[in-house]
């Protein structure tokens, strides 16, 4: 905040790590230096949550803090939209309320959005549109694909919240299917160490048969419901009530996801868990586990054959990555799975899977670069075609281990000189021994797939008998070069209308046909007297 460069910048951190400790920090030093402050958060229980800590935080200085809730009467909205207006107001914390057209910001500095996953594209863009020179600090556990992707390929800043609370332990996850025996003896359990109970169940239509059927096998644990669409008082009367431990299982949709810190809360068991996404489901799991108590997660699903293949992806992160701080691991995940949506658009996710994550991100620096360095030289924008016929590639005899396979098949591919063939060529030789001829080729063919680029040559074709160089039109062979070629070895080459030189195969051995167009790239390449191989 104190650069001359606007902020743009997205706060990583599991649920319980210190996130609003920033946004305190960060709101402080704007209001200080005569800024009002946007705090845009997803629900009312989690905005009556923050306007309180900010109120208790900030007791000792002057500053007016606001909440816009839709609790309030028209004629206190209209109150305090109207202190915010005037500039009274220095801080005003809300849902969408916020981004309201009633509302006008004279002097806003920094806007700061929590759980940024749960809002949309144009939700965070008209935040900014309020004033172009403001600040926007965005925080979450689980970054939504789209942000995750623009932090990765730095169009965002990132800072990362890894270190957790002392004594804090890691919730253990188990994935099972509905059997009351499981649910009673994890409530039981609870129960006998004096704690509470959270039972997620997403379907207002059906909630009320849920709570009858757990009565049924749990008859002695009080229980109550929650949801978005009951009255907003008794939804904070029910809250308060929890909270105070006056009943022992809360039975709710995700109105709890976000906002909910109830200390004594130790299990969670979370209905239907294949439908929701990794984001939700981490930050369900983060309702329970807030005190030194070991806490545990049960996700009920249907049977594993009537699950889609994402479903189970994301059920296996989440239960095999349980440590304190993996919010961050499982938005990874979770771009990997969903893909990256639109940088420019509003999609927030989108499917990656026909060209791959690593090269996706590839493509991505590669774009930021050029884009960074447009007054540079211009690279090449191609990479050469290379169709030999030869085999080349590493054989699974030499190394069995299809992962370490295809990350040498990246390092070879993502090569940029010789040098670096060469250090890999080594690394192989001392690893698995002396390389088998398909791989050799592998290699000697990215070399010359080196030199034909450098030189502006698209693709090079050949067969046991032909061959074929075709160039691009910004292409460093100079025409004089190849006239000289032609008319030294009449018999041999031909220039073809399409930027193409035909060649007659001297050989139709692998290792000399190899051989025959490295002669003739380094002849173009350095003005040498062709040589033949025999």
């Amino acid at each position: 905040m104190s650069s001359s460069k606007k902020m743009d910048r997205l706060i990583c951190g599991d649920v319980g790590f210190g996130k609003t400790e920033v946004a305190l920090r960060a709101g402080f030093c704007s209001v200080m230096n005569g800024n009002q402050v946007v705090i845009m958060v997803p629900t009312t229980l989690l905005a009556q949550q923050h306007y309180e800590t900010f109120q208790e935080r900030f007791s000792d200085w002057p500053v007016n803090i606001e909440l816009l809730s839709r609790t309030q009467t028209t004629k206190k909205r209209e109150k305090i939209i109207g202190t915010i207006k005037s500039g009274e107001t220095d801080i005003i914390i809300g849902t969408h309320a916020v981004l309201s057209e009633k509302i006008t910001y004279p002097n806003i500095g920094l806007v700061i959005v929590d759980e940024e996953h749960r809002f949309g594209v144009r939700h965070k863009e008209q935040l900014k549109k309020i004033k172009h020179s403001v600040d926007y600090l965005a925080m979450t556990a689980t970054p939504i694909p789209r942000t995750l992707n623009m932090a990765i390929g730095e169009l965002k800043d990132i800072s990362m919240i890894s270190t957790p609370p002392e004594s804090r332990l890691a919730v253990r996850t188990y994935i099972s299917r509905w059997e009351d025996a499981l649910i009673k003896e994890a409530c039981q359990r609870e129960i006998n160490r004096g704690g509470q109970i959270l039972f997620v169940h997403n379907k207002i239509e059906d909630i009320k048969k849920i709570v009858d059927r757990l009565k049924a096998f749990l008859p002695g644990i009080s229980m109550e419901i929650a949801h978005g669409k009951m009255r907003e008082k008794r939804l904070e009367e029910i809250m308060m009530k929890y909270y105070n431990n006056e009943f022992s299982l809360l039975v709710a949709t995700t109105i709890i996801e976000s906002g909910l810190d109830i200390p004594n809360a130790n299990t969670i068991i979370i209905n239907n868990a294949d439908r929701f996404g990794l984001a939700q489901l981490h930050q369900l799991r983060g309702r329970v586990g807030r005190s030194e108590r070991q806490s545990y997660a049960y996700l009920l699903t249907p049977p594993k054959q009537l699950l889609s293949a994402d479903g189970i992806k994301r059920l296996e992160a989440i239960e095999a990555i349980e440590d304190l701080g993996v919010g961050f691991i499982l938005a990874t995940h979770d771009l990997e799975i969903r893909g990256a949506g639109e940088i420019l658009g509003d999609e927030q996710s989108g499917q990656i899977q026909k060209i791959g994550f690593s090269l996706y991100k590839d493509l991505l620096e590669e774009a930021i670069n050029t884009y960074r360095n447009d007054d540079k030289e211009e690279q090449s924008s191609f990479m050469t075609d290379i169709n030999l016929g030869i085999p080349n590639l590493i054989t699974e005899d030499y190394m069995p281990d299809v992962h370490l396979r295809l990350m040498f098949y990246k390092r070879i591919s993502a090569a940029k000189d010789w040098a670096q063939i060469t250090t890999i060529k080594k690394e192989l030789k001392d690893r698995f021994g002396n390389l088998p001829e398909f791989t050799l080729n592998l290699l000697q063919i990215t070399k010359l797939k080196l030199i034909a680029n450098a030189l502006g040559i698209e693709r090079i074709k050949m067969s046991k008998q032909y061959g074929r160089l075709y160039f691009h039109l910004s292409t460093k062979v100079e025409t004089d070069q190849l006239l000289k070629l032609i008319e030294s070895n009449g018999d041999k080459f031909r220039l073809y209308p399409d930027q193409s030189l035909g060649f007659k195969v001297e050989n139709s051995e692998d290792k000399k046909r190899l051989d025959e167009i490295r002669v003739m790239l380094d002849y173009l390449a350095n003005d040498q007297v062709l040589e033949t191989t025999h």
